[in-house]
């Protein structure tokens, strides 16, 4: 009996890692690849032209109808997509992205394609095993609130003294929330941050990986949105100069998405990342890579030092100039994100965030006291 099953797992893994025996097909065009609420079931989709989702598993279904084409089992869902991406399953995608183009994509399209703004946008992965974020690691973001000569000093200190990157773990199910869901601003909690990043997300397992190879362990590429709560933690008890935790970890506040763009179909983001960010149509952050102080290579070979890196894991590049915190009017008076107002962070090639802020529910009144409380109770 155990042999049997042993046999038929090593046969479920031989089909599941097959590809189409085409290993040199490309696409006609690129695509990006996400999770879409379809028939109110999450589903992995291809995105073309950023206004289209192939539903994979019925497009392959339509594919393998036709004897040419070997049986592919589609993925579940996302992880599994990017864990056996670069083990064949990529050519499979290929193949069903040539073959919807080929079949038109006008009103007699397939029933399998949809329009993007008839779906609900899921954050792409459900859910990241580790989100890692890089800590001021823009010039631009360094000492963001000090005076001129302040930050002009810090800036010289960093440029003679990088030493190594500042990673901290954010909290994956309950932070990461899809392309328009709202960010939940915690009731009291009334200094609430932007930060638009690039997610990097990891392709195959890494441990002690070189900068000059960290590409290869790359899956693609998707925008995400540190939200940051900037008022700390009370006095007393254990009270420490930051709390990253009070600080990053609340629900809502690590935006995925809107998609994620295979390596092959976006480059090199040393050479060509812009990352942008809105806040009531102002923008308020604008970087290109020119700015980080530590490349987004030299943070993979840093986290690899560190932990092994998953498929699906997230990496974070870190933010720019431009944040709440270190604007003059948060200086001056208070000027960090309210009910109402809605964030768009973009970064060129990729695509948009566009995420509402809605004010949190007051908690219920039965508590302790051990919860974290309003800021203006001890500010």
């Amino acid at each position: 009996m155990r042999r049997i099953l042993i046999v038929g797992l090593l046969a479920a893994f031989a089909s599941a890692g097959a590809a189409s025996a085409q290993t040199d097909v490309t696409p006609v065009e690129p695509f990006k690849v996400g999770t879409f609420d379809i028939h109110g079931v999450p589903h992995v989709g291809v995105v073309l032209r950023d206004s289209l989702v192939i539903d994979i598993e019925v497009a392959n279904l339509a594919l393998e109808a036709s004897p040419e084409y070997a049986r592919v089992p589609m993925p579940e869902d996302m992880l599994e997509l990017i864990g056996r991406y670069e083990y064949g399953l990529k050519y499979r995608l290929y193949e069903i992205v040539n073959h919807v183009v080929a079949n038109g994509l006008g009103d007699d399209r397939a029933d399998f394609v949809y329009d993007v703004d008839e779906l609900r946008t899921r954050p792409p992965i459900m859910y990241p095993g580790k989100i890692l974020n890089a800590a001021v690691n823009f010039y631009s973001h360094v000492n963001e609130a000090g005076t001129p000569e302040e930050r002009a000093a810090e800036i010289r200190r960093r440029q003679e003294q990088r030493g190594v990157p500042y990673l901290f773990l954010k909290p994956s199910r309950g932070a990461v929330v899809g392309n328009g869901d709202p960010v939940v601003i915690p009731y009291g909690r009334n200094r609430t941050d932007w930060e638009v990043e690039l997610a990097a997300v990891v392709g195959r397992p890494a441990k002690y990986v070189s900068a000059l190879e960290a590409q290869d362990y790359i899956f693609g590429y998707m925008v995400s949105i540190d939200v940051s709560d900037r008022g700390g933690r009370p006095p007393g008890g254990n009270a420490t100069r930051s709390d990253w935790f009070v600080g990053k970890g609340h629900d809502s506040f690590a935006p995925q998405g809107p998609w994620i763009v295979p390596k092959e179909f976006y480059g090199d983001p040393m050479d060509n990342l812009r990352q942008t960010l809105s806040v009531g149509g102002t923008v308020l952050q604008d970087a290109q890579a020119g700015d980080m102080i530590h490349s987004l290579w030299e943070i993979v070979e840093y986290a690899s030092s560190i932990i092994t890196l998953y498929p699906g894991d997230v990496i974070n590049n870190g933010t720019s100039g431009g944040t709440a915190a270190g604007s003059a009017e948060t200086r001056t008076g208070d000027r960090f994100l309210q009910p109402g107002e809605v964030i768009e962070a973009t970064i060129d090639g990729i695509g948009t965030l566009r995420m509402p802020a809605v004010a949190g529910d007051m908690p219920p009144d039965d508590l302790t006291g051990a919860q974290l409380p309003p800021i203006d109770s001890y500010r």
